[in-house]
């Protein structure tokens, strides 16, 4: 083989490398990498006022360790709440029925996540049981508005 033959296949090489690092970091963003582990979970329901931007598959977490991901999330026109399915690893099954589910936002792209507070109580959540201890999600907007609101009345009082 000549040498333009040889150099053409090393950068072949050196593309298809590259489109497979782009494909796995793209898999790791997206959070599809986890979707097929085999471990057996168990689902709980948590139902929040505003869920903000909780997408499926976000993850669950106690203690800043990942427990498992969010699988659903339904409108509940009755009660007119979010409702969100957990589905937590069974390696992590032993969760008082006290426990208290927050929505909050993870890094500088804002992400957000489910957080799991664990109580003291001495009964367990059960399979399909529902978390009642929620907070919902902080929305920014509604901040802002809340304080140009305070402000702006405050104003007028002096």
């Amino acid at each position: 083989m000549d040498r333009t033959r040889v150099l053409e296949i090393w950068v072949g090489l050196f593309v298809a490398l590259g489109l497979a690092a782009l494909f796995m970091l793209a898999m790791q963003v997206s959070n599809l990498s986890t979707l097929g582990q085999g471990n057996g979970t168990y689902t709980l329901e948590a139902r929040f006022d505003n869920i903000g931007g909780l997408k499926v598959r976000a993850p669950v977490s106690v203690a800043g360790v990942r427990v498992g991901r969010v699988t659903g999330i339904e409108y509940d026109i009755s009660t007119f709440e979010a409702v969100v399915e957990l589905a937590v690893d069974e390696d992590y099954a032993e969760f008082p029925r006290d426990t208290s589910a927050q929505i909050f936002t993870a890094g500088l792209l804002g992400e957000q996540y489910v957080a799991l507070e664990p109580g003291g109580a001495m009964e367990v959540l059960e399979p399909g049981d529902e978390i009642r201890l929620t907070q919902s999600a902080l929305v920014l907007e509604q901040i802002i508005g809340q304080f140009l609101y305070s402000q702006a009345s405050g104003d007028k009082e002096k």
